[in-house]
């Protein structure tokens, strides 16, 4: 396949730009939303993540399929990601990264009673990947998915946090995992260079009254839902063999638009939750964003004069996970004793639906 180097193969934002979609999309105004609320009382217990071994580095992509290495790097800030294997599906990693947590927290599976799963790419329509997390985990609780893409370990996270701020559960396992490359064309070179594969775990439980969720927002654009879309596969359009083999099964990304929404949702949600939570940029330790694209990031830190050494970064080796991003930089964040109790972390999502959940989280 000839590359092409052009920047309608990818946008400048490193994201993808179908030709038939944002070349003759007009542009729109985005939703924004200035609804925040607060939940505090509740502390992270654990963390654990975990990654496929497989590594898929830009080199194999070109070698594989043609797609220009140097190109990516520059465009996405991505070096290389990590494949599922063949027998491997997104519980498989769920409960891997669930299993590091609880291990992390030094709990046992008799003493969760709640577990939530963020993820759009589960094991099957039905039953959700939470149930078989917690079935394999010998779990007795009740267990659900959320579906928000990339913003489902932000989603997931807070409704648990419910749960335990109110004292209907005590420990509560909130999970992210993704396995992308089951849903983008792998010999896409505007969608599969992106993604990747992995899953993260937090527990959490009842804390200190100053600890958790100092300031949240949840939002949506689902006017935008087109921008970022698997076509194919619900009741609206059903697999069929005709659809599968053009491919409409694949996700679907208008990449340019996307990237203009992404980077102003991400600076805007951030300056909200941080000015109702009466807090600087100065005043954060860390910033764990969705590892979405470089460009982005940077961009968003640079409009919200957030220094490039307080954004922790991981996609130059995973690649974009979707829901598993977030937890999975946080476990390393974590890991590396960045993490104090007491210090603020800034936890963002944004993506398909459009969605995003943004938080300032007091460990």
């Amino acid at each position: 396949m000839e590359v092409s180097t052009t920047p309608n193969a990818l946008d400048s934002a490193g994201t993808t730009a179908p030709r038939n979609v944002s070349s003759d999309r007009p542009a729109r105004s985005f939703r924004s939303s200035r609804r925040t609320s607060s939940l505090t009382g509740v502390r992270i217990v654990g963390c654990g993540s975990y990654a496929p071994s497989r590594v898929v580095t830009n080199a194999q992509l070109e070698n594989e399929h043609g797609f220009e290495p140097g190109w990516i790097e520059q465009r996405s800030g991505i070096l290389e990601r990590r494949y599922a294997d063949a027998g491997e599906a997104t519980s498989d990693l769920c409960v891997e990264a669930a299993r590091r947590a609880m291990v992390d927290a030094g709990v046992r599976s008799d003493q969760v009673d709640l577990v939530v799963v963020g993820t759009f790419t589960p094991d099957h329509a039905c039953p959700s990947t939470a149930c078989l997390v917690q079935d394999r985990l010998n779990i007795d609780a009740p267990a659900f998915d959320v579906q928000a893409a990339c913003s489902g370990f932000v989603y997931a996270l807070i409704t648990a946090a419910q749960y335990v701020a109110t004292g209907n559960s005590k420990l509560a396992l909130v999970i992210g995992g993704d396995v992308n490359s089951r849903i983008v064309d792998p010999k896409d070179q505007r969608t599969a260079p992106l993604f990747g594969d992995g899953a993260g775990a937090v527990l959490i439980a009842k804390g200190e009254a100053d600890q958790g969720l100092v300031c949240y927002q949840m939002g949506a654009d689902g006017a935008g839902g087109p921008l970022l879309e698997c076509p194919v596969g619900g009741t609206r359009r059903p697999s069929s063999p005709s659809a599968i083999l053009a491919g409409d099964h694949y996700l679907k990304m208008d990449g340019r638009n996307v990237f203009k929404w992404a980077v102003r949702v991400l600076a805007e949600t951030v300056e909200l939750v941080l000015a109702t939570a009466e807090v600087s940029p100065h005043d954060v330790k860390l910033f764990v964003l969705h590892q979405a694209n470089i460009r982005i990031l940077h961009s968003a830190a640079d409009s919200l004069g957030v220094p490039h050494s307080k954004l922790w970064c991981n996609l130059d080796r995973y690649g974009n996970t979707s829901a598993a991003s977030i937890p999975l930089a946080l476990d390393e964040a974590y890991r590396a004793g960045a993490l104090r109790r007491g210090d603020l972390v800034v936890f963002s999502g944004f993506g398909a639906g459009l969605t995003w959940g943004t938080g300032v989280f007091r460990w």
